[in-house]
């Protein structure tokens, strides 16, 4: 009698509802919360890499400027400390979304992202942050027979475009390198991608920050922000900080200046690790050059190997809650573990009674263009960066420095571009965005499974450049 298959969930029994990368023994103590007063140059409201990018990025700047930094809970314990670890160059959240928004800056803004990403990997050098960053690029892969197409395609105009670096694989090319049943082509981004450990990236990044000086206070939420003679202020529980400037990188959470919000959507993403894999479990998928690979669907799935040989496998579900509310009892969807868990061994039969170490999800903050928007407030005393849509790990770092390009008014490359300078298109207000968002998820699982073929809501969307990506 045939063995019988393992039902996924069963993977799940023994799961720590937490994220892997946070659950680390090398976390760093909280900094002590702002009691009183504070007066500074720079403010950085967030501890997430866009507040930690700009502090560290202000004091090498210009060394004497006094910066400080609160964060409502501990740096790194939100989107920055439990994202897929995906560091990539792409400033437009890929090559697509950027030539369909903005052609005539593409070469530009793939010069500039390839020069942030080179600067990461710079400062993890310069600053000694040890963060298992491995520049293994990243593979899209096809598992539907459209999708294969559309992969060939995009290989061919990127190659006319004079985009190096991307390298078709068909059948037997892609399973060499990663086996899975279910793949059917690639597409290897080579150069463009680095694999990293998020917690460690943030934690590396506040110690690099304490280091030159920044005044960092956690469990110091801002609650209000108003013009104060030539300056800001921003109220704290227990005390106010008086800056000259202002930086703001508060991602999915409500932001300080009200008329940003109905630009972001505040979604959930969830993922799952295993437990580290045998060497004979590591050699029956492959994966000898550890790149990072993500499927083509509209609903698609992220995965990655850790240091320790796990596999981090995220994404398809995306989920949005009425309001854009943000709850803890959210960073947990057992629905959405279940799918991944089935998914996960549809995709890799080989590794059946392999179980599942870490579940968790969180909070992430989405526009309607995909890709993080800039501007300022106040007077040009305060600037923002917001909407990186899930692929903020590497673009932070650039909207860090817009961020502080815009409040020196400065005229530079990253100033000059019309993605800069120009706003997506808010989403509607409740209950249509509620709605809009229900029927575009709808209608991106009906293409899914009617080979890639877009509905008239899609296409609408697509006219109008409002979206919602997964």
């Amino acid at each position: 009698m045939a063995a019988r298959a393992m039902n996924p969930v069963q993977a799940l029994s023994d799961t720590h509802l937490r994220p892997y990368w946070l659950d680390d023994p090398g976390r760093p103590e909280a900094c002590p919360a702002l009691v009183g007063d504070e007066h500074c140059d720079l403010l950085v409201v967030g501890g997430g890499y866009s507040g930690l990018w700009t502090a560290l990025n202000a004091k090498e700047r210009d060394p004497s400027r006094e910066v400080v930094l609160i964060e409502s809970e501990e740096c790194g314990w939100a989107a920055s400390g439990r994202n897929g670890g995906f560091c990539a160059a792409s400033l437009t959240h890929g090559l697509g979304n950027g030539l369909a928004r903005w052609p005539g800056e593409l070469p530009l803004l793939e010069r500039l992202g390839h020069e942030n990403l080179d600067g990461i990997e710079s400062a993890l050098r310069r600053h000694g942050i040890d963060c298992d960053f491995e520049r293994t690029g990243e593979i899209e892969i096809a598992t539907a027979p459209h999708q294969v197409l559309e992969l060939r395609e995009t290989a061919e105009e990127l190659a006319s475009l004079g985009f190096g670096g991307h390298e078709f694989l068909d059948r037997d090319a892609l399973r060499a390198e990663v086996d899975s049943p279910t793949f059917l082509a690639g597409l290897w981004n080579r150069t463009g991608v680095a694999m990293l450990h998020p917690a460690k990236l943030a934690w590396g990044l506040k110690r690099a920050c304490l280091e030159l000086g920044v005044r960092i206070y956690e469990h110091t939420p801002g609650s209000e922000l108003s013009s104060r003679d030539a300056g800001v202020a921003v109220r704290t529980p227990y005390g106010r900080v008086f800056a000259r400037q202002a930086a703001l990188g508060t991602n999915a959470f409500p932001s300080l200046v009200k008329r940003l919000r109905p630009y972001i959507a505040p979604v959930y993403d969830y993922a799952l690790t295993t437990e580290p894999l045998t060497e004979e479990q590591l050699a029956a998928v492959g994966w000898r050059r550890r790149q990072g690979l993500s499927d083509s669907a509209n609903h698609f799935h992220y995965f990655r190997l850790t240091a320790d040989n796990r596999i981090l496998w995220g994404g398809y579900d995306i989920v949005y809650h009425y309001g854009g509310e943000i709850r803890a009892e959210y960073d947990h969807h057992p629905a959405t573990y279940q799918k991944l868990a089935e998914h996960f061994f549809r995709c890799f039969p080989q590794l059946e009674g392999v179980r599942f170490s870490h579940a968790w999800g969180g909070a992430i903050d989405t526009c309607s263009r995909f890709s993080a928007f800039f501007g300022t407030a106040h007077g040009g005393r305060v600037a923002y960066a917001l909407g990186y849509t899930g692929l903020g790990v590497g673009a932070s770092r650039f909207g860090a420095d817009v961020m502080l390009d815009l409040l020196a008014g400065e005229r530079t490359e990253r100033t000059e571009l019309e993605m800069v300078r120009s706003k997506p298109l808010p989403f509607p207000p409740e209950p249509v965005r509620s709605m809009g968002i229900g029927l575009t998820q709808w209608s991106m699982t009906r293409a899914d499974e009617n080979g890639g073929r877009r509905n008239l809501w899609l296409k609408a969307m697509d006219r109008v450049g409002l979206g919602f990506d997964s």
